[in-house]
């Protein structure tokens, strides 16, 4: 029992390791080499788990040479656009000017109520809005409506866009998030005295973020006296 609990934990954290090394992608986003290269990987991690009988290494070569597989095709993938459409494939376009294209959609094995269906998650309710549909690569869809169908812009509207940045986190459920407070010019000190006008110090802060305005967000944790 114990021997499995440990082969079960060594392979997680393997398989952990090497999703991590392969990048951050959702599995909607994932490509095909990328999604056939998780699945080998959960079923070859599977094995060595339940049967004691199969030596751990047996999973473990074949995940490390699924790496490799991995970032070896990633990088001719940077490197070579030719390889890169080879692997890859190229993204389609189903709806353009404004016109389903019946070839695109035999190719693709689409049909028109899948397309509607794709279309509704990315609040199109109606076809005749749609300009271009582009199915990507990963599978997914992208649309661009109609001019008189698009939401108005703050350019359109002849409206000057003030500059809005990013939220700094300085704290995490106490702890001080010290290469924010760098990237901000600020220390401890400066930090202790903005937090303390909350009635309470960093430590004692369960998030404390500052916004490109220097508005500062602060919420002490609970159960913690001042």
């Amino acid at each position: 029992m114990l021997v499995n609990l440990i082969r079960t934990i060594v392979l997680y954290l393997l398989v952990l390791l090497v999703m991590r090394l392969m990048g951050k992608r959702e599995i909607g986003q994932l490509q095909p080499f990328e999604l056939v290269i998780s699945i080998m990987i959960a079923d070859l991690a599977s094995i060595p788990m339940s049967d004691v009988g199969v030596p751990i290494f047996n999973g473990i070569i074949p995940i490390l040479g699924l790496l490799v597989m991995h970032l070896l095709i990633s990088f001719c993938n940077l490197k070579s656009i030719k390889f890169r459409g080879v692997i890859c494939g190229k993204p389609s376009i189903l709806i353009y000017r404004g016109k389903i294209d019946e070839k695109v959609m035999k190719k693709e094995r689409y049909t028109i109520n899948e397309l509607q269906e794709r279309l509704r998650g990315k609040d199109v309710f109606n076809i005749g809005d749609v300009e271009y549909a582009i199915l990507e690569t990963s599978g997914e869809i992208n649309v661009v409506l109609k001019p008189e169908k698009r939401n108005p812009t703050l350019k359109d509207l002849n409206i000057q866009a003030q500059y809005e940045g990013i939220a700094y986190d300085l704290v995490l459920d106490g702890v001080i998030q010290y290469e924010n407070l760098k990237k901000l010019n600020k220390d401890y000190s400066w930090l202790k005295a903005q937090v303390k006008k909350f009635g309470f110090s960093p430590e004692q802060a369960l998030v404390v973020t500052i916004d490109a305005d220097g508005q500062i967000y602060c919420q002490q944790k609970e159960g913690k006296n001042v």
